[in-house]
């Protein structure tokens, strides 16, 4: 029975509304007419214990007295009595159902009853749930509208390849209202509400192999359920369906958990993002390039490795094009200009391709010859992976002659195509929406969806998720302590010694000059609080040093008694960087590499992966991170070693494997690159462990 409820989300034979209004423009009386009206075939059977008949149809009183147990049920009463009646579809075998109840985690303490008694009746098994708080599910497909979302009172919705998964309710009605108006068509729709059980992740997955479902489009608030999430990507990749998010909200658990900056570095919404790529989703910026970024998605194969994207544009209208290249290359999207070979092969059609970066055929290029040669020619041109036809006021006037040579050239071989119209012009819009050409309509929705589907690549298939929860409780290691999990963990860190205060200076194992620095767990911010002396020289130096930070620290701590200091050797690197570790709660364990010292705070330069990364992955962090120039040899300084760094890095990127204590979060700050051959050192360093 349980494998049932995949057949029985979107395609059911049978279905029950519970709690259906006798009033059609109520919440709870619009599913009746939605189903109606889109021409389901199933069977739909009523239930209100108030009312022999709803809406002209007839009305039983309780699900046990229908005539036949239901596929899928709607509950639409209050969380209370949509209780009562999931029990009862827990002992008829129904199953699944959706609830469009609100009160339960949102609800305080009779909200968490209620959720409370959720749990105990999905735990029975047999039977799964979408929601709470979901506003249903759609197949347009089959006419299955079994949902109070307004919206669906549009008439003559068009159906298409995507699938929608939404957190939240009212966005399915503003994707179809809005798909509609650009000829953007939907194979089905769900809102998930409060993901109590079936989560977005495993209601795509039911539909990978639906032929009807040929991309996905997820509307995300939270990644609550991410191994799901993580599983459905994957399984799409495989089948050739790309899949497209936007996610918004971000979370305080970061912020409430973080003792470093890798805390902030890694927020909720960095987390996210990486987390996205390495699932392979292609992630949008904005709401309507969620909207219009699947054609191009469907034509734009994923990259194996990271690239920028090579982008030719072609215009009959250059400032509008200028708008949109402007927008690409604030999100790091090259667009190149046609090589010398391209543009002998253009002059040899009788084209003038100009000499800038932007080919501008200006009012020749309303000309259906000239524009179809022109993208026939770039499209075959190797210095491009995709072409922008940047289309000027004849969209709106003539849209047929205006985007035709487009239509016609994008169903030829070639680099993907896709236009960029400067005016309003809807009609152009759904011309080639019904061809199959991606279409933008504003210069910002064009540079986010051309740089989401460019950026996009080929899942990790190999890499865990643990997203297992910590201990409830943690403590933060001194640095001493925090320098003896970093070693055994493989890094190299400066030499140094534990001193208690009050005691007599013992012969320092290494050189002067050396640094004093108080060594309390309490203590993670060390300068902030008075309490790191630099290039102490000889023992007395030393001795005054210990005395002074005692006195700083007991000042700006209201009377923090220092007990311990950290002696540590002075040294040098080429550069410094900053190297975190941290369990995020949704995803697991991510590794960042930043700009270190000072820097990090200053230019927030940051490089952010899931964890643990491979040596390859490490060298892409490192060529990603702008700072990392200063170890390349630049205007002839010393090389760095960024062998060494990268392999600090996999090692870093490994503490959530260690054995013992559980690492939930690390740190070093600054971690110096020393000159090439000469390694990497770490001179200081915080981590957060929970259990033994």
């Amino acid at each position: 029975m349980t494998s049932d409820w995949t057949r029985a989300l979107l395609t059911p034979q049978c279905v029950a509304l519970v709690g259906v209004s006798d009033d059609p423009a109520k919440t709870a009386g619009r599913p009746l007419q939605f189903l109606r009206r889109s021409g389901f075939a199933g069977e739909v059977m009523l239930v209100n214990p108030r009312r022999d008949s709803v809406q002209g149809e007839k009305a039983w009183p309780s699900l046990a007295a229908l005539p036949e147990r239901p596929d899928h049920v709607f509950l639409l009463t209050d969380a209370e009595k949509a209780l009562d009646s999931l029990e009862e579809c827990q002992r008829l075998g129904v199953p699944v159902a959706t609830m469009l109840s609100s009160g339960f985690a949102e609800a305080g303490e009779k909200g968490a009853a209620n959720e409370a008694r959720l749990a105990e009746i999905l735990s029975r098994g047999g039977m799964r749930l979408v929601g709470p708080s979901s506003i249903g599910v759609v197949n347009l497909h089959n006419g299955l509208t079994l949902t109070a979302n307004a919206a669906f009172a549009e008439p003559d919705l068009p159906k298409g390849g995507i699938f929608v998964g939404s957190h939240s309710g009212s966005l399915i009605g503003a994707l179809v209202s809005r798909g509609k108006r650009k000829g953007i068509g939907f194979a089905g729709l769900v809102s998930v509400g409060a993901e109590t059980d079936l989560s977005i992740g495993e209601i795509c997955a039911a539909t990978l192999d639906d032929p009807s479902v040929t991309s996905y489009m997820l509307f995300l608030e939270t990644l609550r359920h991410a191994e799901a999430l993580r599983a459905f990507a994957l399984e799409a990749a495989a089948r050739g369906k790309p899949v497209a998010a936007y996610k918004l909200g971000r979370s305080d658990e970061a912020a409430e958990l973080a003792v470093s900056h890798t805390g902030s570095l890694a927020g909720a919404d960095e987390v996210a993002d990486v987390f996205l790529r390495a699932c392979g989703i292609a992630r949008v910026e904005s709401f309507e390039g969620l909207i219009e970024v699947m054609p191009l998605l469907e034509r734009l194969p994923a990259a194996a490795q990271s690239r920028r994207g090579r982008v030719g544009v072609v215009t009959t209208t250059g400032g509008g094009a200028a708008m949109a290249v402007d927008q690409m290359a604030l999100r790091g999207v090259d667009v190149v200009p046609a090589s010398a070979a391209t543009r002998a092969k253009l002059r040899d059609s009788g084209i003038d391709p100009g000499h800038g970066r932007i080919i501008d055929l200006t009012l020749a290029g309303t000309r259906y010859d000239v524009m179809k040669t022109t993208l026939d020619i770039l499209r075959a041109a190797p210095e491009f992976d995709l072409l922008l036809a940047s289309v000027g006021s004849s969209a709106r006037f003539n849209p047929e002659l205006a985007v035709q040579p487009a239509i016609d050239a994008a169903a030829g071989p070639g680099h993907p195509l896709a236009v960029f119209l400067v005016p309003d012009a809807p009609d152009a819009a759904q011309l080639l929406a019904r061809s199959g050409v991606p279409a933008f309509q504003f210069p910002e929705t064009c540079g986010d969806a051309v740089a989401a589907a460019l950026h996009r690549r080929l899942p990790q298939r190999d890499l865990p998720l643990d997203a297992e929860a910590g201990a409830a409780e943690s403590r933060v290691l001194d640095e001493a302590q925090s320098y003896a999990l970093l070693s055994g963990a493989g890094l190299t860190v400066a030499p140094h010694l534990v001193l208690e205060v009050g005691q007599p200076l013992p012969e320092l194992p290494f050189a002067y000059p050396v640094v004093a620095k108080v060594l309390d767990a309490a203590i993670p911010h060390k300068t902030d609080a008075g309490g790191v002396v630099l290039g102490i020289r000889d023992a007395q130096e030393l001795e005054a040093a210990i005395a002074g930070v005692g006195e700083r620290v007991a000042e700006r701590m209201a009377g923090h008694r220092v007990t311990r200091i950290l002696v540590q050797q002075m040294t040098r690197g080429l550069g410094e960087v900053l190297l975190g570790f941290r369990r995020d709660p949704q995803v697991g364990p991510v590794v960042v590499l930043a700009a270190g010292g000072i820097h990090t705070e200053i230019y927030r330069d940051s490089i952010l992966r899931l964890a643990p990364v491979d040596l390859a992955g490490a060298f892409e962090m490192i060529a990603e991170l702008k700072s990392a120039r200063i170890f390349e040899g630049f205007r002839g300084a010393p090389k760095g070693d960024l062998a060494a760094l990268a392999e600090a890095i996999v090692a870093f990127s490994g503490l959530g494997a260690t054995q013992g204590a559980r690492v939930e979060e690390a740190e070093i700050n600054p971690l110096f690159v020393l000159p090439e051959g000469q390694g990497i050192m770490a001179i200081d360093g915080l981590a957060r462990v929970s259990g033994t």
